[in-house]
């Protein structure tokens, strides 16, 4: 006998499981591809530290001035514009020298280069375009499904449902009226193949449950929408700066997008149409002058857009974020004209900052990774035991959502807590009154579909 509505606790079990049950059906192919991409991701510095070990094993002895460096790239690349120094990250290892070339057969529209130098004789060694590179295209499929813009705004979109899935799935997961820990904090291995799946996807899930939220939410700042809405919101705010240390793609493509989750791809992360000509001078005496300062690696030097070869900057580019350092250097007499570290910025830039580094796994160096792998292998472990629940109770030729539960009257509480989410997550927001509107007006309209989706055709009014 179920109990009358009045007696109905919230939040209701029902209205909470269809809430969860729908935002997996929209969540789940994502969450599979993004954390499997996101493993892989995690060790960006060891794949490519094995992939460029033989640019990094060279013969030592003294090297030639940077600007001769430089200047060996732009002979074998005559039409391209130089756009950053990358300073060797310490004794036998190349230089990298980043360059804005204008395309070949492959790449017609060209983009960033990147050039591997032997500072010992200036010899160049090898180069490949950015965009090529393993993990650019590892982050292109975790950051927008190899789809740009579009793409972007699908893995924001899956995030914010995935927020809504997590929380709904801590409510379902969080124990009532049971005794002892079996099936809260371990699965029970004695009570059947479907309950062994049922506990390992609900404990595992609320296990990761905290660090899957704080990745979904250090990830927001540099999503296209989101990081949009954050911009604006700082420009109402006052708190706007003049640079951030991180991009959301906006204007810049694909590779500044990259550039703002800790890539390298040029200094300014796009192309740069202003970019002062190459004072050799200047290189060099900006390089003597940084080389003294022990940055964290990778550090790029580069003239400032505009700035007719006086400044300069020198970035350090670590994926520690909180430990990167940005200089403006005056390339006529090697003085440093500002320091940004992490003791200047604002609390919400280094608020994203240390998400972004425990994002990335480089914040607290390799438990940092193995937490980050952790959660990947378990979110694919709690997806597939979701799918396979869901195959198993689901009635042939029906969807097999949960039934509606207590009318929305009595949910509130639930109602308010999404407009919560909908107005600090605006995509999710719209895509929820996209899908109420849908449901309302058209898949209501039509009993074939409303059954196999399991809508409630009595009422318009359930949760």
């Amino acid at each position: 006998m179920s109990p009358s509505p009045s007696r109905v606790p919230w939040p209701d079990y029902r209205a909470v499981w269809r809430w969860h049950f729908y935002a997996g059906l929209v969540c789940i192919p994502f969450v599979v591809v993004l954390a499997l991409s996101g493993a892989v991701y995690l060790f960006k510095a060891e794949l490519e530290a094995w992939q460029e070990r033989r640019y990094d094993s060279l013969a030592t002895g003294t090297a030639a001035p940077p600007s001769a460096q430089v200047a060996a790239v732009l002979a074998a690349f005559p039409r391209s514009r130089f756009e950053g120094y990358e300073i060797p990250a310490g004794p036998g290892r190349a230089a990298r020298v980043l360059i804005d070339h204008p395309g070949d057969a492959a790449h017609p529209d060209g983009g960033a280069r990147r050039a591997y130098v032997d500072p010992v004789g200036a010899t160049l060694l090898g180069s490949v375009w950015e965009r090529d590179r393993l993990m650019k295209v590892v982050f292109r499929i975790h950051g927008e499904l190899l789809m740009g813009d579009r793409g972007s705004n699908l893995v924001e979109l899956a995030a914010c449902w995935t927020i809504v899935m997590v929380a709904t799935g801590l409510v379902l997961w969080w124990p009532r009226q049971r005794r002892g820990l079996a099936g809260v904090a371990w699965p029970r291995l004695r009570g059947g193949r479907r309950l062994l799946v049922r506990d390992l996807h609900a404990v595992t899930a609320a296990w990761l449950s905290v660090f899957t939220l704080v990745l979904l939410i250090s990830g927001l700042p540099w999503a296209r929408c989101w990081g949009d809405w954050l911009r604006t919101a700082r420009r109402w705010t006052g708190t706007v700066v003049v640079r951030q240390d991180w991009s959301n793609g906006k204007g810049g493509g694909a590779g500044a997008h990259a550039a703002g989750h800790g890539g390298t791809a040029g200094p300014g992360g796009g192309r740069s149409a202003d970019r002062a000509a190459l004072d050799p001078v200047a290189l060099d005496r900006v390089a003597a002058v940084v080389a003294g300062l022990a940055l964290d690696p990778p550090v790029v030097l580069a003239p400032e857009p505009g700035a007719a070869g006086g400044r300069w900057t020198a970035k350090s580019q670590t994926a520690n974020r909180p430990r990167r350092v940005n200089l403006v250097i005056d390339g006529t007499t090697g003085t440093i004209e500002s320091r940004d570290d992490f003791s200047t910025k604002h609390p919400i830039d280094t608020a994203v900052a240390i998400g972004i580094a425990l994002h990335e796994g480089r914040l607290f160096g390799w438990p940092n990774q193995l937490l980050g792998l952790l959660t990947a292998l378990g979110l694919v472990v709690v997806c597939m035991s979701a799918v396979w629940l869901w195959l198993r109770r689901r009635d042939p030729g029906t969807l097999g959502a949960p039934p509606p539960g207590v009318p929305r009257a009595r949910s509130l509480p639930l109602v308010a807590l999404m407009l919560v989410l909908g107005a600090l997550l605006p995509l999710f927001g719209l895509s929820l009154v996209v899908v109420l509107l849908l449901e309302r007006f058209l898949l209501r309209r039509i009993p074939a579909v409303a059954a196999w989706l399991g809508l409630d055709l009595g009422s318009a009014e359930t949760a």
